[in-house]
């Protein structure tokens, strides 16, 4: 979904050209190891387009593209310079990604020690990819915990699958090949959680409610939905995590209609 924003950005396709945005969509589905995301990054540094020209960051785009089979980047490879390793500086770990736990004074090493040795590995790998996600371990430890009681093996009636209870359509959507894998399962449903911050620009209950019940659902009632296992996972989720809003990267998609809506209503009433 990153890299069909990116490309319509890119080319103007439905919404005003932005080579800018373009170049932060496609780096942060690059981030999530989506292949075409990494050679189209690529093209941009090689010509500088929307971002400083850059032969060696397009370098290592295209051979980080090419590790994923991408015949394209292969193709484009030879356009570039020597490898040096360089690397664009939306791909390095970012500071303020990792200051989110701050915020929270909640003991996650405390909790940690009082789990089974079994689910200890799993939280374990939540707490270290979470802040990398821009997402609070506390928050991301509310969802697994209510999604699959850190169970790698879990297979719901809807199939949902994993720690985060993937469903194949989600998987798909950031790039999950293996959804029974813990690590792409987790990053898959922590790209998804980020995703759905930003789009609720940091509601915490919207955002929880669409990881339940799909943005679709909340958009369409205009808040969390009236369904029983909805409403009750949100209360469940703000207790574990009771806090109301979280830091939110407004970059990565334009706002939902229903914050629009609230944000317009706002400033009428000022």
């Amino acid at each position: 979904m990153l890299v069909e924003q990116a490309v319509a950005f890119e080319h103007g396709e439905g919404v005003p050209r932005d080579l800018e945005r373009a170049a932060v969509l496609y780096c942060e589905a690059a981030r999530a190891g989506d292949p075409e995301a990494m050679y189209s990054l690529g093209w941009m540094y090689l010509n500088g387009r929307g971002v400083l020209r850059d032969d060696a960051v397009a370098t290592t785009l295209f051979d980080m593209a090419i590790v994923k089979g991408h015949d394209g980047a292969l193709r484009a490879r030879r356009f570039a310079s020597d490898y040096t390793g360089a690397v664009p500086d939306c791909l390095k770990d970012r500071p303020a990604d990792h200051g989110f736990a701050a915020r929270d004074s909640w003991d996650t090493q405390k909790y940690l020690a009082s789990l089974p040795d079994q689910k200890k590995k799993v939280v374990e790998i939540l707490t270290t990819l979470a802040p990398r996600f821009s997402i609070e371990p506390r928050l991301a430890l509310a969802i697994a915990s209510t999604e699959s009681n850190f169970d790698t093996g879990a297979r719901s009636p809807k199939n949902a699958m994993g720690v985060m209870q993937l469903i194949p359509e989600t998987a798909s959507r950031f790039n999950v090949r293996d959804s029974f894998d813990p690590v792409q399962n987790i990053k898959g449903g922590l790209a998804y959680l980020r995703w759905l911050l930003a789009y609720y620009r940091g509601d915490v209950a919207l955002a929880v409610a669409g990881y339940n019940a799909g943005e679709g659902a909340v958009d369409r009632y205009r808040g969390v939905p009236p369904f029983k296992e909805t409403q009750n996972y949100v209360r469940r989720i703000l207790a574990f995590f009771p806090r109301t809003d979280h830091p939110f990267d407004a970059r990565l998609v334009d706002a939902s209609p229903i914050v629009q809506t609230f944000r317009a209503v706002t400033r009428f009433k000022d």
